[in-house]
């Protein structure tokens, strides 16, 4: 079944929608469809949180709620879904929701223009948990930013709420709204809309229906990158075709070898899946973005987009992953440092999609995973760094170390790996090796950092590892 139509709840009730354009964002939706103003414009790019809506979907017969940036999020991607926005949050008699309040009552605003987006975020939060810790609370909120108010009260407003997830009225309309969302039926997604086109297959077999009769086409996955064309860029995209809702694509496979990770999976819940096996991937991920971003964001699309500073990417170099790539007949696995080639391109030829990634399991090795940037939550880095070392008896058997910020690419430093191999771990075998850092790479000077600073801070961060290392309280270095 294929329909021109999209179908989401507002209000309590179903809202369809024929052959909306692809490129518009849910944000310019809300505000001249909607006519609702409290969703605000600040950045347009995911970064400052003020157009924070949340939508609630079905997952195994129980309603989700996730907060997004709806001025990175095209229309046709609120198909099936419960679009929340914060003129919605008032209660019946116009008694304010429990998170309004809680945002009255500790002053959590100032000038207002931040505020609704903040109060999505917990709204969410309020949602999702019955119990908030500090951690909770700060990832929660990493994503939008106040200018004038300070996070202090904002912060203690989202503490009172803990333990007082009581029957707002989105619980009490709960069934109802799982019952509306269980009669719009499963279909793919055609639209057209002057010259563009988006296409939302729900099965592998029609996606690759749909890539043989059309050339040229932009994949969406989270589409956190993709939309900048649009929203920055001011551009159009004539050709969409979504990998959200194939569902052979949304798996995580778990063996005793590798964790494999379909591209339909975000970010979000592939970190509460990588952190039993690697902590220090959590951590970076947890920075990565905001939770809005990686409800949305995927390990493949940040693959696939092959930024230099895509801060998974190094961590998955260094791990040796592998990817694989769906072709119009088969599926070939390759290395993920072979798919890197030059700035923003990759071994992807048209009509070609990451299927998967792989990512091996080896709890002897040492891996460790940094992240320099200007802002520790929700920013981009000016160097991210990964090792993943082998050792035993001293001796260093294998070195991966991997960097991204570094070059047009992220990429490993081979002359660096070949030098430690085989070699003693120790300070002065380091030390000597830091220094061809600069036969490995050669960084540019841009907004973020100098070249100079990114040569020092990627040798410091080699020692740094060296020296956590080897201060684990069952390491021993050999005297």
């Amino acid at each position: 079944m294929v329909s021109n139509t999209i179908q989401f709840i507002y209000q309590n009730k179903i809202v369809k929608l024929k052959n909306p354009d692809p490129n518009r964002t849910i944000l310019d939706f809300i505000r001249s469809d909607l006519k609702q103003k409290g969703t605000k414009e600040g950045c347009a790019e995911g970064g400052c949180g003020a157009c924070t809506v949340v939508l609630g979907e079905l997952k195994n017969k129980k309603l989700i709620y996730k907060s997004i940036n709806s001025c990175i999020s095209f229309l046709p991607t609120i198909d099936q879904k419960h679009l929340i926005i914060i003129e919605n949050l008032s209660q019946k008699n116009e008694k304010l929701h429990p998170v309004q309040e809680a945002m009255v009552k500790f002053h959590g605003s100032q000038c207002g223009f931040c505020t609704p987006g903040f109060v999505m975020s917990m709204f969410a939060m309020y949602k999702n948990f019955s119990n908030f810790s500090n951690d909770t609370i700060d990832e929660t909120l990493s994503g939008n930013l106040c200018r004038c108010t300070g996070y202090r009260p904002i912060i203690d407003a989202a503490k009172s709420l803990n333990l007082k997830n009581l029957n707002d009225d989105f619980k009490k309309n709960e069934k109802k709204i799982i019952k509306m969302l269980s009669k719009i039926k499963d279909r793919d997604i055609e639209i057209s809309f002057e010259n563009k086109k988006y296409f939302a297959p729900k099965s592998l077999k029609n996606l690759k229906k749909i890539l043989k009769q059309n050339s040229n086409t932009k994949f969406l996955s989270g589409g956190t990158d993709l939309s900048l064309e649009v929203t920055k860029q001011r551009g159009e995209i004539e050709k969409i075709v979504s990998l959200n809702s194939v569902k052979e694509l949304k798996f995580i496979k778990k063996t005793k070898k590798f964790i494999e990770v379909g591209s339909g999976v975000s970010l979000y819940e592939f970190q509460n899946i990588i952190k039993s096996y690697y902590l220090d991937f959590y951590n970076i991920l947890k920075r990565y973005g905001s939770v809005q971003i990686r409800n949305v964001g995927t390990l493949a699309g940040n693959i696939a987009t092959a930024s230099p500073i895509g801060d998974a990417l190094p961590l998955l170099l260094s791990l040796d992953s592998r990817i694989k790539i769906q072709t119009s007949k088969s599926i070939k696995i390759i290395p993920l440092s072979d798919f890197f080639l030059s700035y923003r391109r990759t071994k992807l030829k048209n009509g070609e999609f990451l299927f998967s990634v792989q990512i091996p399991i080896n709890k002897q090795n040492h891996f460790k995973a940094y992240k320099i940037s200007r802002r520790f939550d929700d920013d981009i880095s000016s160097v991210c760094a990964s090792f993943n070392f082998l050792i035993k008896k001293n001796i260093i058997l294998k070195a991966n170390i991997a960097y991204g910020g570094m070059s047009e690419i992220p990429k490993r430093a081979s002359k660096i790996e070949r030098a430690l191999t085989n070699s003693v771990f120790s300070e002065d075998t380091f030390s000597k090796a830091k220094n061809l850092i600069d036969e490995d790479f050669s960084p540019i000077d841009d907004m973020r950092a100098s070249k100079n600073y990114r040569a020092d801070v990627a040798k410091n961060l080699m020692m740094k590892f060296f020296y956590e290392v080897s201060s684990q309280k069952n390491f021993r270095l050999n005297s």
